[in-house]
């Protein structure tokens, strides 16, 4: 399909929060450097080539952009070239971001913040973006043990005024009901794409039975995450996407994103083509029987 005839609109919309976002957005974990994200040796990205790639993204409709203060190269941050290529920031633009991970300048991780650190990662979210107030803050987390105190020091932040709404990211889905019982959840963010788990799958449903967005990342990389995705050579993917004129990447947006309305796909690149032939997978209509056969596995 081609990669340029559609914008972000294609994908149609979602009610987040207060904000209407194009449910095909962009997240930035691979923006600040070449090849695998998140490690301390990561080769950095050209800012010109990224900023370029944020610039195109707008153009092309994108209105919801996911970052962390923890994604950064030794000479880039995701929050920096944000910052750099779309200040001042349209009226209709949507930033989320996430707590509790921190990485040290080296780029080694730190332990998960503290409810009292939380207020630190916030600001620092705050002082990169240039912003006075952040539209949407995940709570990221490990593990399954209560998230009561943590959330509660966000929740204190939202009533602040430092932060709009509030998310959830890697959670289980008693999270979110213990969440809800604090504040109000506008998102939940998890790792969800073809072959996902029973249990990735209960967290979508309960999400679109409570009108709660579903973010799911690694929807394109799958187990290859931080690394990126496979080929999928010879695999039902590939199958439909001959079938299509359509890459395997897009296929699995498509896919993805007719799990439910409430889902918001944030697939991420540093090449403008990518990006593309992403947003462009938001107006991919597959078939029921291409779903189910997707849905099955690989």
């Amino acid at each position: 399909m081609t990669s340029t005839t559609n914008t972000a609109a294609a994908a149609g919309t979602w009610q987040l929060g207060d904000r209407t976002v194009n449910r095909l957005g962009f997240g930035t974990m691979r923006l600040p450097q070449r090849g695998e994200a998140l490690i301390p040796d990561a080769v950095p990205r050209d800012r010109d080539q990224a900023v370029a790639v944020l610039r195109r993204a707008v153009e092309l409709g994108v209105n919801h952009f996911d970052t962390a203060a923890f994604y950064f190269s030794a000479l880039r941050s995701a929050n920096e070239l944000l910052n750099r290529a779309l200040a001042p920031y349209p009226d209709d633009l949507v930033i989320a971001t996430k707590v509790g991970p921190g990485r040290d300048p080296s780029g080694h991780w730190l332990p998960h913040a503290t409810p009292a650190q939380l207020r630190g990662q916030v600001e620092e979210n705050l002082r990169q973006l240039g912003r006075d107030h952040l539209d949407v803050v995940n709570l990221r987390i490990v593990g399954s043990d209560s998230i009561a105190e943590r959330f509660g020091a966000l929740a204190e932040l939202r009533d602040a005024g430092l932060v709009r709404h509030l998310g959830l990211s890697n959670i289980h889905t008693h999270h979110l009901a213990e969440a809800q019982a604090i504040a109000p959840v506008v998102c939940v963010q998890n790792m969800y794409g073809i072959g996902a788990s029973a249990e990735q799958e209960e967290v979508l449903r309960v999400c679109g039975e409570q009108g709660v967005a579903f973010v799911p990342f690694y929807s394109i990389a799958g187990h290859g995450r931080t690394a990126g995705a496979s080929p999928d050579e010879g695999s039902v993917v590939e199958a439909v996407a001959r079938s299509r004129g359509a890459s395997a990447a897009q296929v699995r947006l498509a896919w993805t994103l007719q799990r439910g309305a409430h889902v918001l796909a944030i697939p991420g690149t540093g090449d403008v083509g990518h990006l593309e032939e992403n947003v462009a997978a938001g107006a991919l209509r597959l078939s029921e029987g291409e779903v189910r056969e997707l849905g099955l596995g690989l």
